[in-house]
């Protein structure tokens, strides 16, 4: 009896090690993956006319937004919220050039969700993200660090400085694509991952006028 307990011991122990080492050695680098760190580089393919489409659709009205109101008409930030989480939608667009500059991953709010959609809402305490053109404003180093206060620019957005909705990075966002699985979500803030946000610090850091982000649907 004494026997069949201590194998039965060193079987599960040597189970734990090797599941420990498959997740070091396979699964924690598809989340935590720094081949492409800093670079996110977005890869056109077939599949994604439509979502081409959809984002020169909405730089069309960003760009006479932009020059009417005096923000930076050079490029944008924009967000297609029916791309999933654990693609690619966060996008630094050039609107000069009508491209993609770079591509990350972003949070979307946790609120009323479901397995099949994202629900928005502009309400205090829904959790939800909020669709709709923000200003992006200054930087501050708040609970998660750097982040960058927003300003809603449009009734479906309205509340978003009181809901102390930011523009801020997370850990639990990976640096490279995890679809099919989703990634982690925020209260209503559109969190990306450090690395990204080091790159968006730069282009908000550099323009003299105000960059607009555009979270749309």
């Amino acid at each position: 009896m004494k026997l069949f307990l201590k194998l039965s011991a060193t079987l599960l122990l040597l189970v734990i090690a090797i599941t420990a080492l498959g997740y070091f050695l396979w699964y924690k680098p598809k989340f935590n993956s720094t081949r492409n760190a800093g670079k996110f580089v977005y890869k056109t393919t077939a599949g994604d006319v439509i979502v081409s489409q959809r984002l020169q659709q909405k730089a069309l009205s960003v760009k006479e937004y932009s020059k009417l109101n005096q923000y930076n008409s050079d490029y944008c930030f924009m967000v297609d919220m029916k791309i999933a989480s654990g693609k690619n939608r966060f996008f630094i667009y050039n609107l000069k050039k009508d491209s993609i500059e770079m591509a990350g991953l972003v949070a979307n709010g946790s609120g009323r969700n479901t397995l099949d959609s994202v629900q928005f809402s502009n309400n205090a305490n829904s959790l939800c993200t909020s669709l709709g053109k923000y200003k992006i404003g200054n930087s501050y180093n708040g609970k998660f660090g750097l982040a960058f206060k927003l300003y809603g620019l449009d009734a479906t957005n309205s509340n978003a400085f009181n809901r102390f909705v930011v523009l801020h990075a997370h850990p639990c966002i990976p640096n490279a694509e995890t679809a099919p699985l989703p990634i982690c979500e925020s209260w209503g803030c559109p969190t990306v991952a450090p690395l990204f946000l080091n790159q968006l610090k730069q282009y908000i850091d550099k323009s003299e006028k105000p960059v607009l982000l555009d979270i749309y649907y």
